[in-house]
């Protein structure tokens, strides 16, 4: 140890000189900056009438006191930390802190953070394909992207993200994380995951691709009864909405519709409005509440709507969130699909991104959304109608062949000529038990809204009295 630095002298006595003197012209920089009095004036000889620090603080909007204390740990993390840190890099530290103190969604985003954010709403980058957020302070994943390197490798939602490239993100701030998972197209990343009822983690080695996502998909599951995936919801996703609803009603009416949201993280509040005008011919789709006027907004939807009848069956599951709780929420409320799964994330607060002067940005939690009747989803989610968990139907070995009256030797013949040849059904919960469940449920809404066919014309002999 240099014992110089314990003894007075004129060294020591310039230095602590020095300090005294950047602090409080660090501090009354600070206080300009913030828009309060100089320092100076918050100083005055105490007098009879003079302002208390309490009311000076209230009259100026923020803490004189405090700012000073700020300005103090700023000097001395730049005149005495083990390495030199700039001005810039503190600053920016100090504004990251702020943020991420506030909610999990908050954060500063630097101009290339900024960049991947639009690059991801416009629904191209370069990456693994994860939505990541903080629960219990861990690295959590909301929901990895359909056909990306993430969902092809079998990662789910809720699976923790232990380490990545061997770094422990324990320490790591949610940005500092997704800046470590992006990488240029064509590179490796290792994480290290565990996944609930594991005992130990696993590793993980992914190759980084170059992303370009439709986040819309739709197939028929079988004649009349139609399938439209949503995986996120990007800026162009109520328009894609629109086009595939259209291209599964153009061969004729559907008896049945599945939106599957599940493992959707969310993305634009507007494009989640359009899709549930998709559905829905009147009444509230979503209104949000926040401190400001301009952040109280109401949204219903219009007349004119693509798919206003068709029957519904919603999938949810814990990876559906934010805006794709808005449409389960919409749809739900109106009465207007089931909603089929298990209980969705809970994100029900609004971002703004606000872009800033230096090319960096911000993204502030704003608001709270609610559903038509008033419901805050935030930190609870939204309990589907009829909970069916994920699944594989297992099919027994040769059981294929049952006896039926066809088989039997010198069977009667139907009488009804269009009687039609048996066909069966598309084995599709032999691969997603709770689409399975979600079609079986179509099927049976037809059933029940079907007209009852009209009684039988009584027979000549029925028709006699009797004797």
């Amino acid at each position: 140890m240099n014992s110089s630095r314990l003894k007075p002298g004129p060294a020591r006595a310039d230095l602590l000189a020095r300090r005294a003197a950047f602090v409080p012209t660090l501090g009354a920089a600070l206080i300009l900056i913030l828009g309060l009095a100089p320092v100076a004036q918050a100083q005055q000889d105490s007098t009879a009438g003079a302002p208390t620090q309490a009311e000076q603080d209230a009259a100026n909007g923020l803490p004189v006191e405090d700012v000073q204390t700020f300005a103090e740990v700023f000097e001395r993390i730049k005149r005495t930390y083990v390495e030199q840190v700039d001005d810039k890099t503190l600053l920016r530290n100090a504004m990251r802190g702020m943020l991420s103190q506030l909610d999990p969604h908050s954060e500063y985003l630097d101009a290339d953070a900024f960049q991947n954010l639009r690059e991801t709403t416009e629904g191209e980058f370069s990456g693994v394909g994860i939505e990541v957020g903080l629960r219990d302070d861990q690295l959590t994943v909301i929901a990895p992207i359909d056909d990306t390197p993430a969902a092809r490798a079998g990662i789910q939602p809720g699976d923790r993200i232990v380490a990545i490239d061997g770094t422990p993100t324990s320490n790591l701030s949610l940005q500092e994380a997704v800046d470590l998972m992006r990488g240029e197209a064509g590179t490796d990343i290792e994480l290290l995951l565990l996944r609930d009822g594991d005992q130990e983690p696993r590793n993980l080695t992914l190759t980084r691709e170059s992303i370009q996502s439709e986040s819309v998909s739709n197939r028929v599951l079988e004649p009349g009864y139609g399938y439209l995936r949503i995986s996120q919801f990007q800026s162009r996703t109520g328009q894609q909405t629109h086009d595939a609803l259209e291209s599964l009603l153009k061969p004729g009416p559907l008896k049945g519709l599945v939106l599957d949201l599940r493992n959707n993280p969310g993305g634009v509040l507007s494009s989640a409005v359009d899709v549930a005008d998709q559905f829905l011919s009147s009444g509230l789709v979503v209104y949000t509440k926040g401190r400001l006027v301009d952040d109280d907004m109401r949204f219903t939807a219009h007349a004119d709507t693509t798919a206003p009848d068709v029957p519904l069956v919603v999938l949810i599951n814990g990876g559906s969130a934010s805006a794709a709780e808005i449409v389960a929420g919409a749809l739900q409320d109106q009465g207007r699909g089931v909603l089929m799964g298990t209980r969705s994330f809970g994100k029900g607060s609004v971002q703004q991104v606000m872009p800033l002067g230096n090319g960096d940005g911000l993204k502030l939690t704003t608001a709270r959304y609610y559903t038509p009747s008033g419901r805050s989803i935030q930190a609870e989610g939204i309990a589907p109608d009829v909970r069916v968990v994920s699944g594989r139907l297992e099919i027994e070995e040769n059981s294929g062949f049952q006896l039926r009256e066809s088989n039997l030797r010198g069977h009667l013949l139907n009488g009804n000529p269009d009687q039609a040849e048996d066909n069966p059904d598309t084995p599709v919960a032999a691969n997603d038990y709770q689409l399975g469940e979600a079609l079986n449920l179509l099927k049976a809404l037809n059933v029940v809204q079907r007209p009852r066919a009209a009684a039988a014309p009584a027979t000549q002999e029925s028709a006699k009295p009797a004797p």
